[in-house]
């Protein structure tokens, strides 16, 4: 049995058209259906699903990010292995290609979790990663003409995936270019497990949304924990989201467990996303029906 749920971002407003990113999704998960049948590991498929997500130039994320407020591309991202509970991630990453392939050399390739900013820089460049020539010719500035939330306040857009291989490991990775307009140094939920992204032996998990929020309710690792104490994974995410939406954030998520149930809610107008259920059937959503 194998499954599998991504998302684009919950920044998504009625008054725009999807279409590219509705066919760009259906691309990822059928491309990872395709890995999945071929025995890959739930690692592997959440991380090249999410590579795709970020060289697309269709989400904030990876070559779709625009700039600070400082002018600078700073991007994070994290990943994490449920059958070993190893983490990686990077914050504040400026000059590479794909901060979910840095994130996965931290997990890999050092005793920690978590590097930032040059730290992050110097190790990617150690391992040999894609690094970006031209900014201005490599990002897209997908989330231009999108700013979901007022001047000022906190706007959003990010890329996961959550993945069940036909071991049944889980896993899930997420990445981000940050809330529109950030400020230099400013970090969210995205490269923080617990926060952002997390996957155990009974569930994985990736956010999108104002991260201060999910920071505050430790959103992905709740979802995980109300399943381990018997909740739904229905249940669970959409407890999580609940909770975030009376402390003002707005959002969503989206998550897998062991048995293949997949869950998406949002609090925003919409939340891009697709997926793969265990009886090979394949659908994308961006508004709810």
């Amino acid at each position: 049995m194998t499954a599998l749920i991504i998302h684009g971002g919950a920044g998504a407003r009625r008054e725009r058209n999807y279409d590219a990113e509705i066919v760009h999704m259906r691309q990822v998960v059928e491309a990872m259906k395709v890995r999945l049948d071929e025995g890959d590991s739930a690692l592997d498929v959440a991380v090249a699903a999410v590579v795709m997500l970020e060289d697309s130039g269709l989400y904030v994320a990876g070559k779709g990010a625009s700039p600070n407020l400082a002018g600078a591309y700073e991007l994070d991202a994290s990943i994490m292995d449920g059958s070993t509970r190893r983490a990686g991630s990077v914050a504040a990453l400026q000059g590479f290609r794909n901060p979910v392939a840095a994130a996965r050399a931290v997990m890999e390739k050092t005793p920690h979790v978590m590097l930032v900013g040059e730290g992050a820089a110097l190790f990617a460049h150690d391992q040999a990663l894609d690094m970006i020539g031209d900014e201005t010719a490599w990002f897209t500035g997908a989330g231009k003409g999108e700013d979901n939330h007022p001047p000022g306040t906190l706007s959003h857009g990010t890329v996961g995936a959550c993945v069940l291989d036909a071991h049944g490991r889980l896993a899930a990775a997420t990445s981000t270019a940050g809330v529109f307009g950030k400020m230099p140094g400013r970090v969210g939920d995205t490269p923080i497990p617990a926060a952002g992204t997390w996957a155990d032996a009974g569930a994985a998990a990736s956010c999108t949304g104002q991260g201060e929020y999910f920071i505050r309710v430790a959103a992905a690792a709740q979802v995980a924990w109300r399943v381990a104490a018997g909740q739904s994974l229905a249940d669970a995410t959409q407890a999580v989201i609940d909770e975030i939406g009376v402390m003002g954030g707005d959002g969503g998520l989206i998550a897998l467990d062991a048995q293949g149930n997949i869950a998406a809610p949002f609090n925003s107008q919409g939340m891009k996303h697709a997926w793969l259920t265990p009886d090979g059937d394949i659908g994308v959503e961006v508004f709810r029906s």
